[in-house]
């Protein structure tokens, strides 16, 4: 997918968004006829043979609004199966706990969200015996170089949290396939609209919903999308079963009611980016913007052949002193200082001041400057946010 010849599928992504659920699996589809998936709070559902047979019998296991939302996940990626977790975390902690054996290897961006990391070193590494082995991941060769025979999987994140590097997927997945290794991404900076890992040859991509697919700050959720049969039945397993790890309906229906709105917001979200973006970069008090749509970033070709849009992260260096970089932060007046990111509101973060535990520890988060500043661009105006950020800058 490119840059230049994408308006058909967003055409296509659009129609989807808005519409692809399908009723035929409610219980009450044929009575109501509802326009929207309704919210099913039931946990369980009557019984009945043969011809009278519910597709539904307890919600742990099987629950019509989730699934609907599974159904519309996976369209929207362009895969065969879709999983709704409790968290984004839940999501990338099955996925990897159901494909990675004790004992086992799991190769990993070196790049990644600091909640994995720790997940990955802590738990995977420390409590389980897994040989987890971080590399640089822009580099494709560092990924050939350590998978072998004994790999299980193969892990990454693109754009990554916080500084927006990329890897390239389809480079990778040809490597993983060549080697009959699974490849996971996590792709949820970039966001479906933004970005098809499965077309590009990975085998499962991540999603926390919390982010742009609910797009409201106000769900907790992930996704995992895959066109594997054999994944989706062990994944399929460990969130209904094996760690019982759902979605609840209520949320299922609100990253459904996000879904239907994201062509217009993820459009939105990136026109200001690449505002604030600019104005950042050619601000004497900012020493280097992360943007994959600046010409500046490094990975800037790879951006725009991988992903059809640059999405509305960024990050940059702040010039100057912590002090200094605290009073710019209190100065803001529309960008609220706060964890997460994708809601409509802009959002911004210092990783050393807000996390500095995450920061300060771990080889995959050790790098990322003490002045590094992340900024969720959201949907207003973006000349008032463009002025509360030069307001705010000493």
């Amino acid at each position: 997918m490119t840059q230049h010849d994408n308006n058909s599928h967003k055409d296509r992504f659009a129609t989807i968004a808005v519409g692809s659920a399908d009723n035929s699996k409610h219980p009450d589809e044929g009575r109501t006829r509802d326009v929207i998936p309704p919210i099913h709070l039931s946990s369980t559902f009557e019984w009945a043979s043969g011809d009278d047979a519910n597709a539904h019998e307890y919600s742990r296991e099987s629950n019509p609004t989730r699934a609907a939302l599974e159904e519309q996940l996976a369209r929207l990626e362009g895969g065969e199966h879709g999983l709704a977790f409790a968290s984004g975390m839940a999501a990338i902690s099955t996925t990897i706990l159901s494909l990675v054996p004790p004992g086992g290897h799991l190769v990993s961006s070196n790049s990644i969200y600091s909640g994995t990391e720790k997940l990955l070193t802590e738990l995977v590494a420390d409590h389980l015996g897994v040989d987890v082995e971080f590399v640089d991941a822009r580099d494709p060769e560092n990924i050939a170089t350590a998978v072998d025979s004994e790999t299980d999987l193969i892990w990454a994140e693109t754009p990554t949290n916080p500084l927006m590097r990329l890897c390239d997927i389809r480079s990778i997945a040809d490597i993983a396939h060549d080697h009959d290794v699974p490849f996971g991404v996590d792709s949820t900076f970039a966001s479906p609209y933004f970005q098809s890992p499965l077309e590009l040859g990975a085998d499962i991509v991540v999603h926390s919903t919390t982010k742009y697919l609910n797009g409201h700050s106000d769900s907790i959720g992930g996704a995992v999308i895959t066109d594997d049969d054999e994944v989706f039945d062990k994944l399929a397993f460990s969130q209904r079963i094996g760690l019982g790890n759902i979605l609840s309906p209520f949320d299922c229906y609100l990253v459904g009611r996000g879904i239907k709105t994201l062509p217009a917001r993820m459009e939105h979200h990136q026109e200001n980016a690449m505002a604030v973006a600019r104005l950042l970069e050619g601000h004497d008090r900012v020493s280097r913007v992360y943007y994959p749509g600046l010409e500046s970033h490094p990975q800037h070709d790879l951006a725009a052949e991988q992903m059809s849009g640059y999405s509305g992260m960024l990050s940059f260096e702040f010039d100057g002193t912590p002090i200094e970089l605290e009073a710019f932060i209190d100065g803001l007046e529309i960008f609220t200082p706060g964890a997460s990111l994708g809601g409509v509101e802009s959002l911004i973060e210092v990783p050393s001041l807000m996390i500095p535990d995450e920061v300060s520890h771990g080889s995959a988060t050790a790098d990322i400057p003490e002045n590094l500043v992340r900024m969720s661009v959201g949907i207003e105006d973006v000349d008032d946010l463009c002025e509360d950020i030069q307001s705010a800058l000493p």
